[in-house]
């Protein structure tokens, strides 16, 4: 009964991004026409790309109760590793997958820290993400790492066919996680973790074990948005992601996902980022300083987190009710 009730409230969910998302396009399209050309709506999907794929990992981590904020910093250390490994070996391919590991490799020390450290993931993540940026600078010598090879820059800014090669990464790494989380093993799993870690592990479920592999999977996919960022701006730059985490753990809230735990759907965190993208396009086309987009986004992430509250507070409400009805039942 009480999961066929969380169903149903995350099917009203999806529903009202939906709406939201609808709405929200044609105030924008009323307003600066240029939206809804078929330009500048594929500028907003590779815009979004970038969110959406780091989202992905960010999803799976507060599915399971914990958060990294260390994200944006560790685009910026991935970016200027991927620049420098290309530039001394000619190699995309090297390049790249230097970037991914380095990212699982920072998510595996997150992880790390909050299993077997036992530190809070907003702490240890915060702590990574001020000594991250703080080897990007130290590395670099505060100086951006040019990329030496052209080709590189298809991998941020190329085509197949008529969609962003961007885009198409998001779509496909998009299939495969929803196909991970909604029929296998693994995502209930993730699920159970996140909804009552301490059941999960009474049921056998190696609890410690999916905390430190989500942030592993996290890190890699930090990892390939780190390469394609770099590959987008042409070289790797110390002070890239500022501000990242705050972009990403908001669009994901905002979709649906809860802080606690246990409860939110990829399909919904996507819509969350596809919000985010659709907002802040809709305030570049209408000129909007970057400073007010600054607290735009301040506001969005306060209004994702009290949606957060307002979620939680519904679901236990249902939930008494529910439970008060069957015992009626009963008696």
């Amino acid at each position: 009964m009480g999961k066929s009730l969380i169903n149903k409230i995350k099917s009203s969910e999806q529903q009202s991004l939906v709406i939201a998302l609808f709405v929200l396009g044609v105030v924008i399209s009323i307003i600066s026409p240029v939206f809804l050309t078929a330009f500048n709506l594929t500028n907003v999907l590779r815009q979004s790309s970038l969110v959406a794929i780091t989202g992905i990992g960010m999803a799976i981590i507060i599915l399971t109760g914990e958060i990294d904020l260390s994200v944006g910093s560790s685009v910026a250390v991935v970016g200027v590793a991927c620049v420098w490994v290309l530039n001394h070996t000619g190699s995309i391919f090297l390049a790249v997958l230097a970037g991914v590991l380095i990212g699982g490799f920072i998510g595996l020390i997150n992880g790390l820290l909050v299993t077997k450290g036992q530190i809070a993931s907003l702490i240890a993540t915060l702590g990574m993400l001020s000594i991250l940026r703080g080897i990007a600078f130290i590395t670099t010598k505060a100086v951006s790492f040019q990329v030496e090879i052209m080709e590189f820059s298809e991998l941020g800014s190329g085509f197949i066919g008529p969609v962003p090669v961007p885009v198409l990464i998001m779509i496909v790494l998009l299939i495969l996680f929803y196909y991970i989380l909604n029929h296998t093993m693994y995502g209930r799993y993730i699920y159970a973790v996140g909804g009552n870690s301490s059941a999960a592990h009474l049921s056998g479920i190696p609890v410690i074990r999916i905390k430190i592999q989500t942030f592993v999977i996290s890190g890699l996919l930090t990892g390939l948005t780190g390469c394609i960022l770099a590959s987008r701006m042409y070289s790797g730059q110390p002070n890239a992601g500022i501000g990242f985490e705050l972009e990403v753990v908001s669009a994901v809230i905002l979709g649906g996902l809860s802080l606690n735990g246990g409860i939110g759907t990829l399909t919904g965190a996507f819509l969350g980022v596809l919000i985010l993208g659709v907002l802040q396009n809709g305030l570049t086309l209408m000129n909007v300083s970057s400073f007010y987009q600054e607290v735009a986004r301040g506001l969005v992430l306060i209004l994702a987190v009290y949606l957060d509250g307002y979620r939680k507070r519904k679901l236990e409400k249902d939930l008494l009710k529910e439970t008060d009805k069957i015992g009626e039942c009963n008696d």
